[in-house]
């Protein structure tokens, strides 16, 4: 492999994304309390049960396996939003702390946005205030359409943090995330205390501007400046936000698909670049767009079909084919089963 230092794909492929393993500590302590034992879902996630014990860094990737292998074995398929419901926001950490003591919540935003990495180097937290208050959460690094249960646990426990700051029952106008979700809805509604649409382009929280200037009620400049010099030291010493480009093309790709939007040429558009340049950089990776499509397709394909809630049809859908024949040609192609034949050995024990 060329190993040019210049060469910015080579030298984004070097790094693995790490966090601090809050959400995974979080999952664990969530199995004992159930009463199973965690040691056979570390294992299979690939996360370091000592790592953990004392609070070392762990794969982002890893963490997001484990979290879907903990939703399955607890079948509670809203496992975010139950780590994140009432954990101790101090469990965060400094950036708990630089947020808090910021003056408003305008603040404390900015702050999030520059020091997320911080907790989650995948993790780019984007805050928007042209004309209203738009908070974006992004992975770099890790393929989006891989993940759910981390997304939902990080977009609450950050509605959580600026209720806490505030004081107030703060509710966004509206709330999105990328991934797909079936059934019912009640819950995540009721815990966000408003509209939640799945399936968008974007994951995202949308507020009234006005919440900018709301004052912390443990706004401290003195704490506040002692705690900035701390985490800017030890976000000098953190991996920065960048992506193999094959991910970035993943990530473009995922909320197009439902849309049968998911061209060469529009992903090419989003990227900020000519249709000739992008197949360029795919082809210096030794990949094609066709190829990389096919791979996020098989893969979504095998986690929808766990999805007992969606039919065929619907997942067709979902991948962004016109018709369920053509799904279900590329479900044999890809595994030499049929999607209804996929389904029933999942469910079959001896399988």
């Amino acid at each position: 492999m060329d190993s040019r230092q210049g060469d910015p794909v080579i030298r984004k492929l070097a790094t693995v994304p790490t966090a601090s393993g809050l959400a995974a500590r979080l999952a664990m302590a969530h199995l004992v309390r159930s009463g199973i034992n965690p040691v056979p879902l570390l294992s299979r996630s690939g996360v370091s049960q000592s790592a953990l014990s004392n609070h070392g860094r762990i794969s982002v990737s890893s963490q997001i396996e484990l979290l879907d292998l903990i939703s399955a074995d607890t079948k509670d398929v809203w496992l975010g939003l139950t780590l994140a419901q009432d954990f101790d926001m101090r469990e965060i950490g400094m950036l708990y702390y630089v947020a808090a003591s910021s003056r408003t919540l305008g603040d404390a935003l900015r702050r999030i946005e520059r020091y997320a990495r911080v907790g989650n180097e995948a993790l780019t937290v984007q805050v928007d205030t042209a004309s209203a208050c738009r908070i974006g959460l992004s992975y770099a690094g890790i393929p989006r359409h891989r993940d759910r249960h981390q997304m939902e646990c990080l977009m609450f426990a950050l509605l959580r943090l600026c209720r806490e700051m505030t004081g107030r029952k703060l509710a966004p106008l509206r709330t999105h995330f990328a991934h797909h979700r079936s059934g019912k809805f009640d819950r995540i509604r009721r815990l966000f205390g408003c509209d939640v649409e799945f399936g968008a382009y974007a994951d995202d929280m949308h507020f009234d501007q006005a919440v900018l200037a709301l004052p912390l009620i443990q706004a401290d400049p003195f704490l506040n400046e002692i705690m900035v010099k701390m985490v800017e030291e030890v976000l000098s010493g953190r991996t920065s936000n960048s992506s193999p480009f094959r991910t970035i093309v993943e990530n473009t790709i995922a909320p197009l698909l439902p849309h049968a939007q998911a061209s060469a040429r529009l992903v090419a558009n989003r990227l900020g670049m000519s249709e000739r340049t992008f197949a360029r950089r795919l082809s210096e990776e030794g990949l094609r767009f066709g190829e990389v499509l096919d791979d996020m397709r098989r893969d979504m394909a095998i986690r929808y079909l766990d999805d007992d809630n969606l039919q065929a049809r619907q997942i067709a859908w979902l991948l962004g084919f016109h018709q369920p024949s053509s799904f279900s040609h590329a479900c044999r192609r890809w595994t030499g089963k049929s999607p209804s034949d996929l389904r029933r050995r999942r469910l079959t024990p001896s399988s």
